[in-house]
């Protein structure tokens, strides 16, 4: 009954947790689908934008996290009110971050995108695309933080259901604005941004509705976010700042990745686009399962039972390994059919397969370090050693090691990839060794 009781929490968050990631990839699919149709100046536009939202996009979500992490500790302690100073202790800092892009983007939206192209037209392209886009920034910060304080009272389902109605509404809205169709404007890259700005508008209307009228466990009051409690946002600065660092830089490693294989040849650059986009839909199960080990650990520890705690980090660790593996055979049955769907040259063709060849294996590394490391030890508190071991394997390892394989040894494409991804192997060592026999369990609650 206990196991049976383990395997219903687990899978009651998580997959709705993975459904949502693969719909916000498939949004962002559409959307380079439909603006690809429409122009190439304005997709390589709206792509360099982007870059600029996936770092911001990382730093809220840390933000989140923090939130979940510590909060979580005292959702297991059964204690209210810190829960909901921290949410809004979290909402200030984001709101912060928001400023600050918001600023940049509305005063210096040129030098901002000359960072990724210098090219005039796809840079005009990209400030018509960010005039608009800037104001969906705001409302991505609240979301992101109301469903993050929702998830760490394990309420998840939400936000599948604003995930399913943000693919609609943008689709939609992107499908007549962009292409001017059923008599409306063809506003082509203008017409995008309208259709996410509306989506992320929506999204926040109904996340505030959904706490205020069906689900608000925490019972939280609009007079709620002007508490301030400053041994709180003492606690909450410790865990967040790991974790922005961390996603910051995360967000800047995969942005240098793009930048290493961009460099090379033109059938690596598409392949590794048609590789990396099937990818990101089953990796939404290693991010489904760390957020998910994360609530429970973080749950867990606030009840005090530290021997479950372990318990239950060796019963997490298998179900990843075995769901790295069955992932690793799904990605490997899909990948030719997949490929199929698409007018490639059969050079480019066959470097894809190469590539998600690779990947087959690499998810089974990833599959087992990611939550273990980003899921366990840091919803167990130890955010600081997660900033660490990154910023070793990424930054000392993997990175220069890259860019000597690529532009000085002058390696292949494939090998290139196999050093890219060379860190989700070596961290499967850490990660079991300081999950079984070091200090990460750290009770994070006053």
């Amino acid at each position: 009954m206990e196991n049976k009781n383990f395997y219903r929490n687990f899978f009651a968050i998580f997959i709705p947790l993975v459904l949502q990631n693969v719909i916000t990839i498939s949004v962002n699919l559409a959307d380079n689908i439909m603006l690809g149709s429409y122009s190439e100046t304005a997709l390589a536009g709206a792509a360099a934008v982007n870059q600029v939202q996936f770092v911001y996009s990382q730093i809220v979500l840390a933000f989140g996290d923090a939130l979940v992490i510590l909060g979580s500790q005292y959702w297991g302690k059964k204690r209210i009110e810190p829960m909901k100073k921290l949410t809004s202790i979290g909402i200030r800092f984001e709101l912060l971050v928001w400023i600050l892009l918001f600023t940049a983007t509305t005063f210096v939206p040129i030098k901002i995108l000359e960072i990724f192209t210098t090219d005039g037209p796809i840079v005009a392209a990209g400030v018509e695309y960010l005039y608009v886009i800037k104001f969906t920034y705001l409302f991505f910060a609240i979301t992101q933080l109301l469903l993050a304080m929702l998830r760490m009272t394990e309420v998840v389902k939400i936000a599948l259901g604003l995930s399913i109605m943000t693919f609609f509404v943008n689709c939609g809205i992107n499908y007549v604005l962009i292409f001017g169709h059923f008599g409306a404007p063809a506003l082509g890259i203008t017409g995008a941004a309208i259709g996410t700005l509306t989506a992320r508008i929506l999204e926040t209307i109904v996340v505030i509705l959904y706490i205020a009228l069906v689900n608000n466990k925490l019972d939280l009051r609009l007079r709620d976010f002007a508490t301030f409690d400053r041994l709180l946002a003492k606690d909450y600065i410790k865990v967040a700042t790991p974790m922005v660092i961390v996603q910051g830089l995360w967000g800047l490693n995969t942005a240098l990745q793009t930048v290493i294989l961009g460099h090379m040849t033109a059938a690596a650059i598409a392949a590794n686009s048609v590789a990396s986009n099937l990818f990101m839909m089953v990796k939404s199960m290693i991010y489904g399962a760390s957020a998910t080990a994360s609530v429970i650990i973080g749950r867990t520890i606030g009840e005090g039972d530290l021997k479950e705690v372990m318990k239950l980090s060796s019963r997490l660790q298998k179900m990843f390994v075995v769901m790295g593996i069955l992932g690793g055979i799904i990605l490997f049955i899909i990948r030719v059919p997949i490929l199929n769907i698409y007018a490639l040259s059969p050079e480019t063709k066959a470097m894809a397969n190469s590539f998600l060849i690779i990947l087959c294996f690499v998810f089974v590394g990833m599959s087992y370090q990611m939550p273990t490391n980003n899921g366990i030890i840091r919803g167990g508190g130890s955010a600081t050693y997660i900033l660490k071991l990154d910023i070793i394997s990424i930054w000392c390892i993997v990175l220069p090691l890259s860019f000597f394989m690529a532009f000085v040894v002058n390696a292949s494409p494939l090998v290139v990839l196999i050093c890219l991804n060379a860190d989700q192997f070596f961290k499967g060592v850490p990660a079991f060794l300081m999950s079984h026999y070091g200090n990460w369990i750290k009770k994070l609650t006053r």
